[in-house]
C-alpha cells in the first residue's frame, strides 16, 4: 500500500520504518516542525496537507500529531476517501462530532486510545478481571499511569480507555475522576492518576485493593515500536475490511470494529 504520514516526529519516522518493514511504500511525510518530513507546512495549514497527500498517490493515511491538530487534520483528510488511522489521541469528546462527519462526506477513519495490540490484549484482561473482582464488595479499584515528560494529553487516552473496561464490570463505579482529590472519594468515583517523567514509553497499572491484599496488573511497553506497527496494522485492517464490505464506508471504527 502506499501510505501518507501525517505527522513525522518521533512516532511518525517509527510509523515509516514499521510501514517499510511491512513492505509498503510511504509516499509522502508531512509535519510542521520536522525538517526530515518530505514536505513541511505552516501551523493550521490543512490545505497544504491535503495537496501533499493527493498529489503523493497514497492510498491510506496515518494521522499521528497533537490534540490540538488532530480534529482539523481529520476534517481535512475525510473527504479524500482514502482509508484513515488516527493515533493521535486526547479527542475522546468529539468522536460522535466526527463519526457524523465522516458519514457526510463519505469518509472512513478507524482510531484507538493506544495503537499497540498488547495494549488492546491488556484491555480485554482487565475488563475480564474487574467483572471478576466487582463482586466483592472488599475490592476497589483505581487505575494509574506513566508517560514521558513530553506528552501532551493527561491523562492518557490509553489510560482513560482501561477505565471505560473497568466500568464494564464495576456497574457502580459511574464517575471517572482524573482530577487531584480534595476530600474523600465517592464510591461512585473511579480515579484515574498520571504521571509525566523523563522517557517513559507507557506504563499503565489497574489496582484492585481490598483489606488483606492488593492485586496489581500492569501493562509497561518497552518502547514506542509496538505502536507505529499497531498503527500499520490498523491501516491493513481497516482497507482490507472497507475493500471486502466488512465495514461500511463512512463512519469512525475502534479497534474491536477490525479485530
Amino acid at each position: 500500500m502506499k501510505i501518507a504520514l501525517v505527522g513525522y516526529g518521533k512516532m511518525g519516522q517509527m510509523i515509516h520504518k514499521a510501514a517499510k518493514n511491512a513492505g509498503h511504500e510511504v509516499v509522502v511525510t508531512i509535519d510542521v516542525i520536522s525538517d526530515e518530513a518530505m514536505v513541511k507546512v505552516a501551523q493550521g495549514d490543512t490545505d497544504a496537507i491535503v495537496r501533499a497527500v493527493k498529489s503523493s498517490g497514497a492510498e491510506g493515511i496515518i494521522e499521528f500529531t497533537h490534540p490540538t491538530a488532530v480534529i482539523a487534520n481529520i476534517k481535512a483528510l475525510l473527504p479524500l476517501g482514502l482509508p484513515l488511522v488516527v493515533g493521535t489521541t486526547g479527542w475522546n469528546d468529539k468522536h460522535e462530532e466526527i463519526n457524523a462527519y465522516a458519514k457526510e462526506v463519505g469518509g472512513t477513519l478507524m482510531t484507538a486510545g493506544n495503537m499497540s495490540i498488547g495494549v488492546n490484549m491488556f484491555y480485554r484482561i482487565v475488563e475480564e478481571a474487574a467483572k471478576i473482582m466487582s463482586q466483592f464488595s472488599d475490592y476497589d479499584v483505581a487505575v494509574w499511569e506513566l508517560h514521558h515528560n513530553q506528552k501532551a494529553d493527561s491523562p492518557s487516552g490509553t489510560a482513560l480507555e482501561i477505565a471505560r473496561h473497568i466500568q464494564e464490570g464495576y456497574k457502580n463505579k459511574t464517575e471517572i475522576v482524573t482530577d487531584a482529590f480534595h476530600e474523600r472519594p465517592a464510591p461512585n468515583q473511579l480515579h484515574v492518576s498520571s504521571t509525566r517523567c523523563g522517557n517513559v514509553p507507557g506504563t499503565h497499572k489497574v489496582f484492585f485493593d481490598g483489606t488483606a491484599d492488593t492485586i496489581e496488573i500492569t501493562h509497561t511497553a518497552r518502547s514506542r515500536e509496538g505502536f507505529a506497527v499497531g498503527a500499520v496494522n490498523c491501516l491493513e485492517k481497516l482497507d482490507s475490511a472497507i475493500k471486502t464490505g466488512k465495514l461500511s464506508k463512512g463512519g469512525l471504527y475502534s479497534w474491536n470494529d477490525l479485530f
